[in-house]
């Protein structure tokens, strides 16, 4: 706590943190707003059908703000990767250590701030979940039901999070780390899992270190599909949350052992 404490002195008064972090609290209840409402339909216009409107009921809410608070949570990623990078940018590591830390108390502190960001970005899902399903629901009946999939938001954040972190720590420039993650991200898993997809039996791209928080909470739509199509390997959920877990065990030694070697 007193590492959160030190944490958090550092960034309350930092620009940044706020606009992304505002971003994040502005735009994904917007942006669902906006879908519940008829955003996005199938055929267009106002004839069109908003397929979408049913998702908002409990209990399909939890999976469906799930799913786009993943998207979201990007800019909490470029977050942690811009604070930690400013970190060797502007000398604050060397200066943690001379006040007294030692560098797993530097890394701890960053862990800690991943794990407070993740927490508090589900807390905020699950209250705009709440709200959204207690609209559309008229009731709170089966709002228990798929709970978890709150919980795997959860784990997807410190996925997510706990890779920037990595990043930032690898590389130390954060206009390199914001544009490596992007094209990770973006790009480069995407096409690394079609193509393991494509030339095995079983989806195994979908284990990739991103996708696998990622195939927790799929896109709703696409979902009923997959549940109506019989047929075709799966993988559990659970092995997706137990790879999930593996990975962010990855980020946090392979950080540590980079930060132990690295000159500072």
């Amino acid at each position: 706590m007193k590492l959160l404490a030190i944490e958090w002195l550092k960034i309350k008064r930092y620009r940044t943190f706020w606009v992304l972090v505002g971003l994040f609290l502005l735009l994904l209840p917007l942006w669902n707003y906006e879908v519940a409402n008829g955003l996005i339909k199938m055929g267009g216009g106002k004839n069109g059908i908003n397929f979408l409107s049913t998702v908002y009921s409990f209990p399909q809410v939890w999976g469906n703000i799930g799913f786009w608070g993943s998207i979201f949570i990007m800019f909490i990623t470029i977050l942690v990767i811009i604070i930690t990078t400013n970190e060797y940018a502007f000398r604050t590591d060397r200066q943690n250590v001379i006040d007294g830390w030692n560098r797993m108390q530097f890394f701890h502190a960053k862990i800690g701030l991943v794990i407070s960001l993740s927490l508090a970005a589900t807390l905020y899902l699950f209250i705009l979940g709440m709200a959204f399903g207690g609209v559309n629901s008229g009731s709170l009946s089966g709002l228990f039901i798929e709970f978890q999939q709150v919980g795997y938001f959860f784990l997807l954040s410190v996925d997510y999070l706990g890779f920037g972190l990595f990043l930032a720590i690898w590389i130390r420039k954060s206009g390199l780390a914001i544009g490596l993650f992007l094209l990770y991200s973006l790009i480069i898993e995407n096409i690394l899992q079609w193509s393991i997809n494509h030339y095995t039996d079983m989806p195994y791209g979908n284990l990739l270190p991103l996708q696998a928080s990622d195939e927790l909470l799929p896109f709703p739509v696409m979902q009923m599909a997959k549940n109506m199509i019989s047929g075709g390997a799966t993988i559990s959920m659970t092995v997706y949350a137990s790879v999930a877990i593996f990975w962010c065990a990855v980020y946090y030694f392979l950080g540590r052992a980079i930060l132990l070697k690295n000159d500072w």
